[in-house]
């Protein structure tokens, strides 16, 4: 297999009810902070870009020319280990140079979907950087091909041996790599399969527009309106979602059905046995590890989400919610817009309590312009932090509309970037950490977030909302994440026999949704096509239990952390800054803790539980 690329490291008709205000009314929030990408260069027309793309083909065929062939030999030489590091050197630095362009492609290109230059550069550049690459695709190959005993009296030598996490992991894919051509073929065909797929999906994403009330609204507005105050925007939003997905339900099931099909080609010819073993491997945790916190969440949904929404309905004063209500703000809880100001204050203050290096590389996101706020038209939907490469620096882009949940999700990213930042020095080959660790850092930024705004709370209904908020935000992170690694299982493996027909996408989507959410959540006429616009499921397949992964764990690691004497901070950002040179079991050791005991999921499931026991608390005595 080639190497694991760097981490790029998770939604009828129409109502005729009008709403009291205007869903689209755009609130105050202060001046939004668009990404300064000059960093990485200051146009896509920019001759700069040009000359890198160039400089790059010249060093991949150069090196191609020099060291295709003879690793073998290398090895086998008498001062083997500094005769290895210099390619391996020079890998990683063509590695940060590809990453650098490919990355102000992406970052460019997310920015404004809709544009059609931006488009075809985004896509150029990925050829031209698919062809390329093209001259690198012996080198891992051969380097798996040396012998065990070789490579391992070549990495005594330390110019070699600073390199032993990257080659290990490496040779972990050793049984699934293919012969020289044939990963060729994978390499440069993947452009105009899996590549295009994807790129299509953004592309029509992007452009599609809900009806909502009158107005014509891309996704991202529409999906917001789902936690509006006002019931009647958010089944108007819930509806128009509906009618746009279906009419577009036959392109995302042609996707659906094309990309899983890919995958069980190429895993069939790589030898992986089950459907999401090429995740893990990447993932770098053992398939039982995941097995038992499917298993645990799932167990768990009575105790969890079923309990929590059948208490929500109950406020509510129903006894079953529509699935519009799933996320909907508490009844007579006023829902105020929190300008952007105000919430780089509580960001930065909540990470600053915990560590004033961690509150002082986040404060360079603000400072140096690394995040993309605004919605705008075109802008590709949702939040990520992207690492790039180590020579330049994260950037983060969000959806920003004032809502809580958008706050918590500028602490998520921010603990992404913070990771990504820490990480870098390891280099380009040994920065990027396997999704499930890198949730960690994301979801304790959350948490410190939430924790610190708990603490400055006295007045009871704020506190229940807040605790709602909170109990919804680890539900749809833990409980909706593994009914999504669910759903996709069941996608996968029945495409092994044949195509699914959007009817039967559906009729999977439904039944692991009632499953999950339990008896108090309806899901109405047109939820049967909400699967369609999960962006996981197409870029990233099985990516979304990474997310259950890193709640649970951090939910442990914070209670140590409540527990802990001084010099938790330092140890949590040493574990950080570890970046991919270590497993998740070394990681974790320094902190008691250990994700291969069978028990170890039951203690993050059980810090949900007692938030929905604390809420049931306040309830009775409201």
């Amino acid at each position: 297999m080639p190497p694991r690329a760097a981490a790029t490291s998770a939604k009828p008709k129409k109502s005729a009810a009008r709403p009291s205000r205007n869903p689209a009314a755009e609130p105050d929030l202060g001046p939004l902070p668009e990404w300064n990408l000059a960093d990485l260069y200051h146009s896509i027309e920019a001759p700069e870009f040009k000359r890198d793309l160039d400089r790059a083909e010249a060093e991949c065929v150069a090196f191609e020319k020099a060291y295709k062939g003879r690793l073998g030999e290398l090895a086998a030489g008498a001062h083997a280990g500094a005769a290895l590091a210099e390619p391996v050197r020079r890998y990683e630095s063509i590695e940060d140079l590809l990453g650098r362009l490919l990355s102000y492609a992406m970052l460019v290109y997310t920015g404004n979907t809709a544009d059609p230059n931006i488009a075809k550069f985004y896509g150029d550049v990925r050829e031209r950087i698919t062809a390329i690459s093209l001259n690198l695709l012996f080198f891992a190959l051969e380097l798996n091909r040396i012998d065990d005993a070789l490579i391992e009296r070549a990495m005594t030598d330390p110019a070699l041996g600073h390199y032993r996490p990257w080659i290990e992991d490496l040779r972990k894919e050793k049984p699934y790599q293919l012969e020289d051509r044939i990963e060729q073929l994978f390499h440069e065909k993947s452009v105009s399969g899996s590549a295009a797929w994807n790129r299509l999906f953004d592309e029509t994403i992007a452009a599609s527009r809900f009806k909502v009330n009158g107005q014509e609204l891309a996704i991202e507005p529409t999906l917001s309106l789902l936690q509006d105050p006002d019931e009647r925007n958010r089944k108007a939003a819930a509806e128009a979602l509906a009618v746009t997905f279906r009419e577009n339900v036959r392109t995302f099931s042609l996707i659906t059905n094309t990309l899983a099909k890919d995958k069980d080609i190429s895993d069939r010819w790589r030898g992986f046995s089950d459907v999401a073993d090429e995740r893990h491997l990447s993932n770098r945790v053992e398939r039982e590890v995941v097995d038992a916190l499917v298993s645990a969440v799932q167990a768990a949904y009575p105790k969890l989400s079923h309990r929590y929404y059948a208490l929500k309905a109950k406020w509510f004063g129903k006894k079953r919610l529509p699935h519009w209500d799933r996320n909907a703000p508490l009844p007579e809880v006023k829902m105020r817009t929190i300008p952007w100001p105000e919430a780089r204050e509580t960001v930065l203050s909540a990470y600053g309590a915990f560590s004033p290096v961690m509150a002082r590389i986040a404060e360079r996101f603000f400072n140096d312009r690394w995040i993309d706020a605004p919605v705008r038209p075109g802008k590709a939907p949702g939040a990520f932090a992207h690492p790039t490469v180590p020579s330049a620096h994260p950037y983060v882009l969000l959806n920003y509309q004032g809502k809580p949940r958008d706050v918590m999700t500028l602490a998520h990213e921010l603990g992404h970037g913070v990771h990504q930042v820490l990480a870098a020095p390891n280099g380009p080959l040994m920065a990027p950490t396997p999704l499930t660790l890198a949730e960690t850092a994301s979801v304790f930024g959350e948490m410190l977030t939430f924790k610190r705004l708990l603490a400055t709370t006295d007045n009871p209904v704020e506190r229940k909302a807040m605790l709602a908020a909170k109990c919804e935000d680890m539900i749809n992170t833990v409980v909706r994440q593994i009914a999504f690694y669910s759903f996709e299982r069941r996608i996968h493996t029945e495409r092994k026999s044949g195509e699914l027909t959007a009817d039967r996408i559906g009729e999977i989507w439904l039944e692991v949704q009632n499953e999950s959410l339990g008896p108090a959540i309806e899901l109405k006429p047109g939820y049967e096509v909400f699967w369609s616009y999960i962006p996981h499921f197409v870029h990233s397949p099985f990516y979304v239990y990474a997310y259950a992964f890193g709640d649970c764990l951090v939910n442990s690691l914070y209670a140590v952390y409540e527990k802990a004497d001084a010099g938790f901070a330092e140890r949590y950002l040493s574990m950080l800054a570890a970046g991919g040179t270590k497993h998740h079991a070394e990681l974790l050791k320094p902190f008691g803790l250990d994700a291969r005991d069978p028990h170890f999921w039951q203690g993050g499931l059980g810090v949900i539980e007692r938030l929905i026991g604390e809420l049931e608390a306040l309830d009775r005595a409201g």
